[in-house]
């Protein structure tokens, strides 16, 4: 059994969905590592993560608009407001998703379905440099 970790920065637009698949699978080829699981980590209180259809754009932009019907940014709603209107609002469309993501790993692929991707959300009104945690634990080839 064999561990590796690594860190990858994210550059994200403001309230981006940002597919993340192909950096990931770039990763994991050059790991040592053949068959395993992949935890996917984000360091951030105000993104996550997501595995979702990647085939169509229309999905990426119906979940943002659901995202934010969901967690408007109404500064009458929320006490929070640090870092600005959008602040609160991040922190719950955070708390509805994933900040950490499990796929499984084949002779060194992502083992996702047809039309899944791996996507990171950026839930800030502003762009940011998100920082994700790799671990892929498992068997050699």
């Amino acid at each position: 059994m064999r561990i590796a970790q690594g860190r990858m920065t994210v550059a994200t637009g403001p309230r981006e969905v940002k597919e993340i698949t192909d950096a990931v699978a770039r990763w994991i080829a050059d790991q040592d590592i053949a068959n395993g699981l992949l935890t996917i980590f984000i360091r951030h209180t105000s993104a996550s993560l997501l595995i979702q259809e990647n085939a169509s754009a229309d999905v990426r932009r119906d979940l943002a608009d659901f995202l934010r019907r969901l967690a408007p940014e109404d500064p009458g709603l929320y006490r929070h407001d640090d870092e600005g209107s959008d602040d609160m609002p991040a922190h719950l469309r955070s708390a509805l998703t994933q900040v950490h993501l499990s796929v499984p790993v084949a002779e060194h692929r992502l083992l996702l379905g047809t039309w899944q991707g791996i996507f990171v959300l950026e839930h800030r009104a502003a762009p940011h440099r998100r920082e994700l945690v790799l671990t892929l634990i498992g068997e050699p080839d």
